[in-house]
Order: C-alpha cells, then structure tokens, then sequence
C-alpha cells in the first residue's frame, strides 16, 4: 500500500506543498514585530508554496496590504469575520489534498480545529506564533510543530 505522502506527491516530485495562511488581525499588532519575509521563509524551508495569503479585515491599511502583495502574499481582505475565511479556505486546501504542510499564523485558538482537521487527513502542521506573549497553547499542542515568526 503506497504511503500517505504519494497521496500528494507526482513521481519525481519530491518536495511538500505547503500553505501559509496568516491572521492578519490578530498578527499584525503593535506588541508584535512581524516580519513577512520571515514567514515566507519558514514556508519556503518546508517546501514548494502553494498557499501564501494573509486575511486581512476592512480595517487593513493600504500600506500593509502593499506590503504583503510587494513580499508575494495573495491577500484576502473580508468585511465579514476573518477567522472563518481563513478557516475555511485552509480546511479546504486540506480536504482537496492540495497541502502536505499547513503553517497557521495566528494567536487565536479558533483554529485549533483546522490544525485537528488537517493533522486527520496526514498533513503536517505548524501554529507559528506572532511573538513569545502571542503564543497559544491550545494552538501549539494542537499542531505538528510550535514555533515563533522570528525563530
């Protein structure tokens, strides 16, 4: 029986796709000093980025919205709630086996279950953190793998 990882993996292919989906409320924050480039790295460390979005609400500043499309991000700007779009979205790139690595960033506990949800399906997670006192518990024993932006 092939292993779960051929789910996802064409022959010769053998680097991860991963998706990087990032809280932009709740990330973005003046006690957190964020750095976009970081987060793309830690991605790119893991694989081949198929996901790179940041969710952002009607709040967003023009500058931050441009800075994270100048650093590669597709970013999703939503009047409605953005944890349930991220949620969705990432639970769904999961569902689609389109992931092996799922990277939340984020503090909010609300996406313990897609880490659980994508964890079932086999695929690897990571809860990155924004910052030491932005760090999540629930988040960080739901996940594969706990770790700070700026590690």
């Amino acid at each position: 029986m092939p292993g779960l990882l051929d789910r996802f993996l064409s022959p010769g292919d053998d680097r991860a796709r991963v998706g990087v989906f990032v809280d932009g409320p709740n990330t973005f924050r003046d006690e957190f000093d964020v750095d976009l480039d970081d987060v793309r790295t830690v991605g790119r460390e893991r694989g081949d980025l198929a996901y790179s979005r940041i969710y952002l609400d009607e709040h967003a500043t023009p500058g931050l919205i441009q800075a994270a499309e100048a650093r590669g991000f597709e970013v999703v700007v939503t009047s409605g709630d953005v944890d349930v779009k991220l949620a969705i979205d990432a639970t769904e790139a999961v569902v689609d086996g389109t992931l092996d690595t799922l990277i939340v960033v984020s503090r909010d506990t609300d996406f313990k279950p897609v880490l659980e949800t994508a964890g079932r399906y086999g695929v690897h997670t990571v809860a990155m953190a924004p910052g030491e006192h932005g760090r999540s518990d629930a988040l960080s024993n739901a996940a594969d793998e706990a770790r700070l932006v700026n590690d």
